[in-house]
């Protein structure tokens, strides 16, 4: 009886944890153009290195990394560490993923770590085919 009580308490205490973390992150900020060219401005100047310009994840400095940094082209549901979620994505940036190169991005600001998620899954948006001739 005593067990089921303390595993009671940390149910509840996980629980009420992760419901805090939820409730402590701001709502993403809506998607704007100006967003879009903050978020491009600042993948030039961190992101591409590793996940290339065309954020494919082939540069000459990924082609070292193991394992190799994320290709972004592929489509946004089927992003290893999101499946498709947004929030999941911002959390990727601001906390890295261990034992991978992926280093956590917190000392950009909560906005520039949104404008650098809208601007990546851009990406991974469906292009139009080419026109034929």
């Amino acid at each position: 009886m005593r067990g089921l009580i303390w595993f009671i308490v940390l149910v509840f205490f996980i629980f009420f944890s992760s419901l805090g973390q939820t409730l402590g992150q701001s709502a993403p900020p809506k998607k704007t153009p100006e967003l879009l060219a903050q978020g491009k401005k600042l993948y030039e100047q961190n992101c591409v290195t590793c996940h290339g310009s065309k954020g494919d994840g082939k540069s000459q400095l990924g082609a070292a990394l193991k394992p190799p940094p994320r290709d972004f082209n592929i489509p946004f549901k089927q992003w290893t560490h999101s499946k498709g979620d947004l929030k999941k994505v911002f959390n990727v940036m601001s906390k890295g993923i261990p034992n991978t190169s992926m280093v956590k991005w917190e000392q950009l600001s909560e906005q520039e770590r949104w404008a650098l998620v809208y601007y990546v899954i851009e990406f991974a948006a469906p292009k139009a085919p080419p026109k034929k001739k």
